[in-house]
């Protein structure tokens, strides 16, 4: 089958221009013996183009010294294909215009973007509510195998990195407070301040943190990856509910073991300040582990624990809405991978801030 044929400046295009059969397009080109001149090309005979036919036939005729003088015959979805390859080709595609807006413009442009997004958190926030409401009325529905891949996940895999960071910032505190503690010979107070601010603020916030970075970012990537390649679409065709299998047993999972995070790190933390209490300020295990059981009361373990299940159950809606609205493309991905870790850390701050002022007014 003929795909082209020169006669005189005209090149007559014919049949159907597409991938599979660019090999023989692009040989029929470079026999056609194309002239240094302008052609015109006739494809009143074409049955389709795409854009690697399109391109094929540009190189060529760019690599001959030809150039296009006109179209007869092409009609309007394959001269536009022609067109975008052209303008690709040589640079010409019309970029975006920026408006550029003025302070106060900017401003309200923001305000409106942020509150678009709180408005898309709380809606998909009333939806995952509405998830767990169907499954306190069918437990059967709870995918008891996911849940306890993602507990594996979120907590037992991350107890090395949560142990790691909380006991060398547990060294720090101690290091810090006692540097300035032993000039005035109150260096068994130290063991005070890092118990109470370790179990209220630090283990919760690094504990969070971490779990943003290192589990937040793989929810996002994992349910936007299921929905790039449409596996999202084939739960809805099969019936069954994205909230369902996939987002609640991550939210679950979440809300279950940051606590626990916290525990290990409160733990991890105060092995820490005790390692290095004994050698820096003189105060021997024995004398730390009574300190710490005579002056750290539950309260302050049960508020920062609390705060590990506001944290969790905050990350986990952050990672899985950003996943589920992820953009058809790659790129997206990452996009929104970086966007949830930031989103996290921003609103675990944001949390804890408002924790505090809420603690120090109920005086608890």
């Amino acid at each position: 089958m003929s795909y082209c044929r020169l006669s005189g400046t005209t090149l007559s295009l014919s049949g159907q221009w597409s991938l599979a059969r660019i090999a023989d397009i692009d040989g029929e080109l470079a026999a056609a013996a194309l002239p240094a001149a302008p052609i015109t090309l006739d494809g009143a005979r074409l049955q389709g183009l795409d854009t690697a036919s399109a391109l094929a036939l540009l190189v060529r005729l760019g690599s001959a010294g030809a150039t296009i003088a006109g179209l007869s015959g092409v009609n309007r979805s394959h001269a536009r294909v022609i067109e975008a390859v052209r303008a690709r080709m040589d640079g010409d595609a019309p970029a975006p215009r920026r408006r550029s807006r003025r302070p106060l413009a900017a401003l309200g442009f923001a305000a409106v973007k942020l509150g678009w997004k709180l408005h898309c958190h709380l809606e998909f926030l009333g939806r995952c509510v509405a998830a767990l409401g169907e499954l306190v009325r069918r437990p059967g529905r709870l995918r008891w195998k996911e849940l306890a891949a993602q507990i594996q996940h979120v907590c037992l895999e991350a107890i090395p990195v949560v142990a790691l960071v909380t006991f060398l910032i547990g060294m720090v505190l101690a290091y810090l407070f006692g540097m300035q503690a032993e000039k005035y010979g109150a260096s068994i107070f130290v063991v005070d301040a890092v118990a109470i601010g370790t179990s209220r603020e630090i283990a919760p916030l690094l504990a969070a943190v971490i779990m943003a970075g290192r589990s937040g970012s793989a929810f996002t990537a994992q349910i936007g990856t299921m929905r790039l390649t449409e596996e999202i679409d084939a739960l809805r065709t099969l019936g069954l509910s994205p909230m369902q299998v996939l987002v609640l047993p991550r939210l679950l999972a979440s809300v279950f073991a940051l606590p626990l995070l916290v525990f290990v790190g409160d733990v991890a933390a105060l092995a820490g300040a005790m390692a290095i209490s004994g050698p820096l300020l003189d105060v021997s295990p024995l004398t730390f582990i009574g300190r710490v059981d005579s002056e750290l009361a539950f309260r302050h373990v049960a508020v920062g624990l609390a705060k590990g299940a506001v944290f969790g159950a905050v990350i986990a809606l952050i990672g899985c809405r950003a996943g589920m609205t992820v953009g058809r493309d790659a790129r997206s991905i990452g996009t929104s991978t970086t966007s949830t870790v930031v989103q996290g850390i921003v609103w675990v701050i944001l949390l804890d801030a408002l924790f505090a002022v809420l603690l120090q007014e109920l005086g608890i």
